[in-house]
């Protein structure tokens, strides 16, 4: 199977992110995505938020950079399942107008998830 890197999409009417047909077997437990660290977006596979995100996050309860870290990865979080043969998801409005994106998507591997940025001659 080909290594995908690197991906570019236009959203449709919708704010739906089709996920390349090479990417869709690791996404079949559904997606998460959030704010990332600066203007731009996290796309996590569901399994590898519940498996290395979400135990992360737990931490200490009383100390403040685990606090922070959820804030930041919780306010806004969405998850869900893409939507059958299409391979897509819905980007929510909130989360595109935190990452100044408006209708086209570049998706970089990060490891185990990827950062969504706006393309950067859109306008």
């Amino acid at each position: 199977m080909t290594q995908v890197d690197y991906f570019q999409r236009k959203l449709d009417d919708k704010r739906r992110l089709t996920i390349p047909t090479e990417l869709r077997e690791a996404f079949a437990s559904g997606a998460v995505v959030t704010r990332g660290f600066g203007k731009y977006l996290h796309l996590y596979p569901k399994a590898v938020w519940d498996n290395l995100v979400e135990p992360r996050l737990e931490g200490d309860i009383l100390d403040e950079k685990t606090a922070d870290l959820n804030v930041k990865f919780r306010m806004g979080k969405v998850e869900q399942s893409l939507d059958g043969k299409q391979g897509r998801i819905t980007l929510e409005q909130h989360l595109l107008d935190y990452a100044d994106i408006a209708r086209e998507v570049s998706a970089v591997s990060v490891g185990k998830y990827w950062r969504l940025t706006a393309v950067e001659n859109e306008a």
